[in-house]
């Protein structure tokens, strides 16, 4: 029923962000990180390059990577850009790996082909979640999980830093993690693009029309593109099955969060789920992969999550 599609789905957020003729929106969404960021050593961006969204390893054998939202600037700093809606246990090292694909990349050598040239350009990853890190959560004195967030700490900004002095070591290696449970800013209170982008993202798909207080002519563009009955036949079934693959994929997560599947030793064992209930969480985590596989995930990151083998996915 709702009139604009959810950016939180592979499709609304490709849509969006990740193809050519929209370029515009993410430069937009871009600059404003930046502008909340002015920390950050950078130049205003004024145009992008996609880069192929697929980047293989060395080998056969080694692990690949899927980006959501791939792209390169004219001064040659690379952004992966990517949408997770689910608590994932290990995205913190997944964003990790990520960037060492374009970093493997940028080491070129010199013109006699004797030599490698270190020198790097920027590397940013910007991860939008729509879940809060489990060691940010705020919890009462039972150790429930309270629903109680500040969007002053949603943003964070993590870069190599010397222990010692506090200084920032390496300054081109920057990820950017948007908790995005944590935004409650009305709309009379959004004044930075900043704040008028993320509003957009966590409000989107239950908005009746353009909010006054989002004049700007990017955001016009966002509520045209995002029209559910302005898209093709085409688009709209692949719309469905994004939405789909997204209500699946979180329903098997909740349901194995309400199982005990991903807390603590010492929380499961008050849940009464021992060492020997090992096959009941192998289900759960069949529900999940077969979910992710719906949703288009590479198996390589399927099995990491999961931890089934890449022979038992395939099957699924």
């Amino acid at each position: 029923m709702s009139k604009y599609f959810n950016p939180y789905t592979d499709f609304g957020f490709k849509k969006l962000f990740g193809t050519e003729l929209n370029k515009d929106l993410l430069i937009s969404f871009l600059n404003a990180l930046f502008e909340k960021s002015p920390e950050i050593p950078h130049d205003e961006i004024t145009d992008i390059t996609y880069l192929n969204s697929e980047q293989l390893g060395r080998t056969a054998a080694d692990r690949k990577a899927i980006f959501d939202v791939y792209c390169t600037t004219k001064s040659g700093s690379r952004f992966i850009v990517e949408m997770q809606n689910v608590f994932q246990q290990f995205f913190k090292d997944r964003s990790v790996y990520y960037s060492s694909f374009p970093i493997r990349d940028m080491a070129k050598k010199d013109k006699d082909g004797e030599h490698w040239n270190y020198e790097l350009q920027a590397v940013y990853t910007v991860g939008i979640l729509n879940f809060v890190f489990k060691d940010n959560e705020k919890k009462d004195e039972k150790g429930e999980v309270l629903n109680e967030f500040s969007d002053d700490d949603l943003l964070h900004i993590v870069m190599l830093t010397d222990q010692i002095t506090g200084k920032v070591f390496y300054d081109k290696l920057v990820y950017f993690y948007l908790e995005m449970p944590k935004f409650k800013k009305t709309r009379a209170e959004l004044v930075t693009m900043y704040d008028k982008w993320l509003y957009v993202l966590h409000n989107l798909s239950i908005l009746l029309e353009r909010p006054r207080e989002l004049q700007e002519r990017v955001f016009e563009r966002v509520f045209k593109i995002a029209e559910i009955s302005m898209l093709s036949e085409v688009e709209h079934l692949e719309y469905e099955e994004s939405l789909n693959a997204l209500w699946d994929i979180t329903n098997a997560m909740e349901d194995s969060e309400k199982k005990g599947f991903f807390k603590g030793k010492e929380e499961g064992e008050k849940l009464g789920l021992e060492k020997g209930r090992a096959e009941g969480r192998a289900d759960a985590m069949q529900d999940i992969a077969r979910a992710m596989k719906q949703h288009g995930d590479d198996v390589d990151y399927i099995a990491m999550v999961t931890k089934l083998s890449i022979e038992e996915i395939e099957k699924l």
